[in-house]
């Protein structure tokens, strides 16, 4: 069985997600290929090696970010050498703890997976490996993939942690959990509503040309606006 499904957004960018885990936890992962360094966006639940499925030439690096310590992003981080994320859990990816990736509310999950990915297997035994960080990111870190160079942005409030990437160039955006065009997370234990309201604000002023977020489909910049500013109507209207 193919546990993932691959899909070309344009001729250097490709989109893995996991159509056979629970549409809480799938998650979007993203394989940009630049001229010197290719650049993987998340990692996935981890159930199912995601490696193979990641093609780049002989001898060419592959950096992994992760935008943030949550499971679904997070569970195949092991499998790489290059690994980069977010200097708020910096030291949390020594460990994984169930407690930091909510790999816990899995094991619980009614309908974790709609298709076992072998036999026997169950989602009450799901752990995610270690995976010691090489590469440490702060807000306003340069990634250069040698063609182009992303920015580093913190933004907080779905985690504290969440971080993206913009090409400042050219308005490529990937946001994480950070922004993303569907239910927006905000209840989770380490969730900051306040600060995800000045994530928001921040974001209505950035100017991208395609946003791929963690969850859901991609947007343009017009889309991110409606989606901050919504949330920003919302909370300001709970909190009044």
């Amino acid at each position: 069985m193919d546990w993932f499904s691959k899909s070309s957004v344009d001729d250097r960018t490709t989109m893995l997600t996991e159509p056979f885990v629970h549409e809480y936890v799938r998650a979007n992962i993203w394989h940009l290929r630049g001229r010197d360094v290719d650049l993987l966006v998340d990692t996935g639940m981890g159930i199912c090696p995601l490696a193979p499925e990641i093609e780049t030439p002989a001898g060419k690096p592959l950096l992994v970010v992760a935008t943030h310590i949550h499971l679904d992003h997070v569970g195949s981080l092991h499998e790489f050498p290059l690994r980069a994320g977010p200097r708020q859990s910096a030291g949390q990816f020594d460990s994984m703890d169930d407690a930091v990736t909510y790999a816990y509310m899995f094991h619980d999950l009614e309908g974790a997976v709609s298709k076992l990915p072998a036999p026997g297997w169950k989602a009450a035994d799901y752990v995610i490996p270690p995976a010691p960080l090489t590469r440490i990111l702060d807000e306003g870190d340069v990634i250069d993939l040698g063609d182009r160079q992303f920015r580093v942005l913190h933004l907080p409030g779905h985690s504290p942690d969440s971080i993206a990437l913009f090409d400042e160039a050219d308005g490529l955006f990937f946001s994480g959990d950070a922004i993303y065009d569907d239910t927006l997370i905000d209840s989770l234990p380490d969730s900051d509503r306040a600060a995800y309201r000045r994530t928001m604000q921040r974001l209505l002023d950035l100017p991208i040309r395609i946003g791929h977020g963690g969850h859901g489909p991609s947007f343009d910049g017009k889309r991110m606006r409606e989606i901050a500013a919504s949330y920003l109507r919302k909370t300001g209207e709970d909190d009044a």
